[in-house]
């Protein structure tokens, strides 16, 4: 818990807080910068500071004293608080105790060497649910690193700390009634993810096995994790896997799978009445652990395929006139939530929960996208947004080449900050207010240490803070991204191992089909920055253009553009290739069939003039399960020299270069001829993120263009953009 240095206070019939200072007198500063995160919704600073020391106490209500006040009927609400600041000292009201101490956490950041600087802010979130996950299951982690997590998201306003304590790495929490949860497969065999999830030997060991990897929390642990975060403020949702995601417990207690084997199924037979009872025993003693209103019951990602067959689940199904197996999983989902509601309880589960009906009361977690949570907000369900293209904080944060090995993705900060959890365009008013708040994920297979895991969350975590907190009108990348340079080393003094921003630039991009042109916007993470660029793909100096506004590209450009600090070249320069090249905008037909989930800019997304990203998640890049093969129409017969078209690898997800890229002439769009294939020059084993562009040089005059790129690796090819000059 972060606090005032030094500060002496006592609490007076539950209500009154006096805490002392020396606090001198309010001197005119200029040039007045507030770091706060997350931003208030209201502040005013009158113009210097009140000179804050240490040696001399005075009493409640003298000059010099800060006096804190719960107010239950202040207008901003229990969580909110009004914070006024002068030479004759601290006044703090706070709807609640939350509400104090809130408003203490702001005082924290407002302390500088000058002193505090006098003003006026009023207070409040704009979302009650603010919450960061982290996956504890896939790799463990003690619960020192917890509080110290918690540490820093009481700094930051944060509220919910989402446990992820069950799933294929291991049981992570003592259950007495089941004691082999604990003893039999809480630890395995690898610590290494990728070798223990693809190798021969993924197995469990017995507790105590020497050289076992893994880990649990006793019962202890958790009173004392749960103590430590209800001291400032933050709830702990604790989430137990139900119906899938459940392989370690059917290792355990193999009679509760289909097959009655373990290492057969990940699925719970929902079929077996043992099965419901096991959830049951195992959601009490979670309810008698955590004090959450909240219990998570996962229901992501369920396989379904033993259900298909399987005796019990087949008759279950008959007797309650099921049509599919997605009742199933559904029959189960209810079944949880009418035990917790009897409880006292409420249920929240991932966005899959909504498949196959959804239980009456139950709340829903939207993380494949938007679409889920605001299905089940238009159902009149709560709703937390947490989109994994957004709110995923094991994808990348840079460059993959200069980052840790991570699953994928490519989610900077700046991104994570752009996100709106409230979509007014896609919601009604009276919808919105079932969007109870934004989460971001920290999915552990590839965070081994602490160290990595802080590396991952921080400094994005910040940008969630100020999501959840800070109303959507008052938030601005331009704002944020000083503000958050200054909390670099605030991180690091709380012992933390931020991710200290990247040397790489955002290179965006606006394609004026009316001009006939593309501008090109280039930002950076670090501030204050200075920028330098090339336009013919020579490496930028100091003495090469200063970057102070749109480039402006008409034909092509092979802009490289880097970050300098005091005249030297800071990490490797970016490059982007643009082209307003002659096939912008023209007809395309698809003789293969597109991949809905993956349409990128649309139809005419490989002529629209936009170059994709380091992630196949930014809408730039078309993605195919199958062949592409399609025929750009040029309108008339016309001089073609050149044609290329790049792709993207990335063998985690199951991204791969195709295995070749054939080009083809027509005047008459029947007949064509080829004009070479050029092979893929990349390994299909390397798991780096890998582009290639396949080019095709000649002297060509033609009406349509065909590209046929061969998928060979049973997995997605992307492609972003064909490129005809």
């Amino acid at each position: 818990m972060m606090l005032l240095p030094k500060q002496s206070c006592k609490k007076v019939k539950g209500i009154v807080i006096s805490c002392s200072f020396l606090l001198l007198s309010c001197a005119p500063k200029e040039s007045l910068r507030v770091n706060l995160i997350p931003k208030p919704a209201y502040m005013e600073f009158s113009g210097g500071y009140l000179k804050v020391g240490s040696n001399q106490q005075t009493s409640k209500g003298e000059s010099g004293s800060l006096t804190a006040v719960i107010d239950s009927e202040l207008a901003s609400g229990p969580e909110g608080y009004e914070l006024v600041v002068t030479k004759q000292g601290i006044t703090l009201r706070g709807g609640s105790e939350a509400g104090l101490f809130y408003g203490q956490q702001t005082l924290s950041q407002l302390l500088t060497p000058d002193g505090i600087p006098c003003g006026v802010i009023k207070d409040s979130p704009r979302f009650k649910y603010r919450g960061l996950h982290l996956d504890v299951s896939r790799h463990f982690f003690p619960k020192e690193e917890v509080m110290k997590l918690l540490d820093a998201m009481s700094y930051y306003k944060l509220n919910t700390l989402h446990l992820h304590l069950t799933d294929a790495g291991g049981w992570r929490v003592q259950i007495d009634k089941y004691p082999k949860l604990t003893t039999d497969v809480a630890f395995r065999t690898e610590s290494d993810w990728r070798k223990w999830w693809d190798g021969h030997d993924r197995k469990y060991l017995p507790e105590g096995t020497p050289g076992a990897y893994g880990g649990y929390y006793t019962k202890d642990d958790i009173r004392k994790l749960v103590a430590y975060a209800a001291a400032r403020h933050i709830t702990i949702l604790p989430e137990i896997e139900f119906p899938g995601h459940s392989e370690e417990v059917l290792v355990a207690y193999p009679e509760l799978s289909c097959s009655g084997k373990p290492y057969q199924n990940g699925d719970f037979c929902i079929g077996n009445e043992q099965s419901i009872a096991f959830m049951n025993d195992v959601l009490d003693e979670i309810i008698e652990l955590f004090p959450s209103e909240y219990i998570h019951i996962g229901g992501d990602e369920a396989g379904k395929q033993a259900w298909k067959t399987c005796p019990k689940c087949q008759a279950l199904m008959k007797r309650e006139g099921m049509q599919s197996v997605d009742e199933l999983q559904s029959y189960m989902i209810h079944q949880a939530e009418e035990h917790l509601l009897s409880k006292g309880r409420r249920l929240i589960g991932w966005d899959e929960i909504l498949e196959g009906g959804l239980a009456p009361e139950a709340t829903v977690m939207s993380w494949r996208g938007e679409e889920g949570g605001i299905k089940a907000a238009r159902m009149g369900h709560d709703v937390v947004m947490t989109p994994g293209n957004y709110m995923y904080f094991d994808f990348y944060q840079a460059d993959p080449k200069t980052q840790p090995y991570a699953i994928g993705g490519y989610t900077p900060i700046k991104k994570v900050y752009s996100y709106n959890p409230a979509p007014s365009d896609s919601l009604t008013d009276g919808e919105i207010q079932h969007i109870m708040g934004v989460q971001a994920n920290t999915w552990t297979e590839y965070i081994q240490t602490p160290e990595h895991l802080e590396y991952m969350m921080f400094p994005r975590a910040l940008a969630l803070a100020e999501i959840g907190w800070t109303p959507q009108e008052a938030r601005s990348w331009k704002d944020f991204k000083p503000r958050m340079n200054a909390h670099i080393p605030v991180l690091q003094q709380m012992g933390l191992h931020p991710f200290t921003l990247s040397d790489e630039l955002e290179v965006t991009m606006h394609v004026d089909t009316l001009k006939k042109q593309i501008e090109v916007m280039l930002d950076a993470e670090k501030y204050p920055e200075e920028i330098h660029y090339t336009t013919d793909g020579t490496i930028p100096t100091s003495l090469s253009a200063l970057y102070e506004g749109a480039i402006i590209v008409k034909d092509s450009a092979y802009i490289k553009a880097a970050l300098f600090k005091e005249g030297q070249l800071q990490g490797s320069p970016t490059e982007k290739k643009v082209d307003y090249h002659r096939g912008i905008n023209k007809p395309i037909h698809y003789n293969s069939k597109l991949y809905k989930g993956y349409m990128a800019g649309g139809m005419n997304a490989l002529l629209d003039g936009y170059r994709g990203g380091l992630t196949y998640l930014d809408g730039r890049w078309q993605g195919y399960l199958n062949d592409l093969d399609c025929v750009v129409d040029m309108e008339e017969m016309t001089d073609i020299h050149k044609v290329s078209i790049r792709f993207m690898q990335l063998t985690g997800p199951g991204v791969f270069q195709p295995g070749q890229v054939e080009l083809f002439i027509s005047g008459d769009g029947n007949n064509f001829t080829s004009c070479g294939i050029v092979p893929t020059t990349l390994s299909n084993t390397n798991p780096d993120l890998l582009f290639q562009e396949y080019t095709f040089n000649g002297d060509w005059k033609a009406r349509y263009i065909q590209v046929k790129a061969t998928e060979v690796n049973n997995g997605f090819i992307f492609a972003d953009e064909i490129v005809i000059w």
